[in-house]
Formats: C-alpha cells, structure tokens, sequence
C-alpha cells in the first residue's frame, strides 16, 4: 500500500496541507473530479436568461401594442428591420437558454450512459433545428414582405 502525504486520522480522513480532504487517495492522484465547465454554464443560463427577460418585456409590449393579430399585420410587423433583428436575437437566445437548461436536466436524471448520451445529441440536433427554422421563418417574412 502507498502512503501519501499527510496525516492520517482516526476516522480515516487526511489532513493534507492543514486542510481536511475528504477525497480519496485514488481520486487525487488520478485527478478525478469536477470537469471545470460549470461555472461557464451557470454564467450562460443567467446571462441568457436576463437578455430572454429584457427581450420577452419588449415582445409582450410589441404584442399589446399591435393594433390586430392578422396576417398582414403580422408580416408588416416582422418586415420593420428592428422587429425583425429583435425576432431573431429572441428566437436564439431562447433556443440556447432551453438547451442548457435541458442539458442540465439529462446530466442529473438520465442515470445510463448510453441513453445520456443519445438524449443529450438528441436536444442538441432539436435545438439547432428548431432554431434554424425560426431564424429561416424570420427572415423568410422579413426579406420577402
């Protein structure tokens, strides 16, 4: 057996450096633990959930403002090149915001490797579909109207 550096105690931790690691002797020489990718993560859904906040007010406020909901109106709507622009950053950040919030989903509840897998390529494909459909409808209506 390798002995590491450290004290041992009693209940079987090791002081190492004057702090107690819980981790064990394997787990640290073979550097398993975090991948180091979560705090990107975090910081992407708040980020991109402030700027859905901040586009959502402005799409409910373009929605009470519209005088009718009919089809022209709509495509006069969506052909003004701001409305347009807005449109797409909306369509994409919620796209992204959905994907992460999903993909944190299957990495917590899907427990088999192989299906975790499959379902996290699955939303991945859906989400680009979804929003390259989205931006395609967008500037379909915008550039053709």
């Amino acid at each position: 057996m390798v002995r590491h550096r450290g004290i041992y105690r009693a209940d079987g931790s090791i002081l190492v450096g004057g702090v107690m690691s819980l981790r064990s002797p394997l787990s640290r020489v073979l550097g398993l633990g975090t991948a180091k990718d979560g705090t990107s993560h975090w910081w992407g859904q708040r980020v991109s959930g402030m700027a859905l906040a901040v586009l959502g007010l402005w799409f409910a406020w373009s929605l009470a403002t519209l005088s009718g909901f009919s089809h022209p109106e709509a495509v006069a709507f969506i052909s003004q090149p701001v409305n347009a622009l807005l449109l797409l950053l909306l369509s994409l950040t919620m796209a992204w915001h959905s994907y992460l919030g999903v993909q944190v989903v299957i990495e917590d509840y899907v427990h088999s490797h192989g299906l975790r897998i499959a379902s996290l390529l699955l939303s991945r494909y859906a989400h680009v579909v979804l929003a390259a459909a989205a931006i395609f409808a967008i500037l379909k209506i915008g550039i053709g109207a």
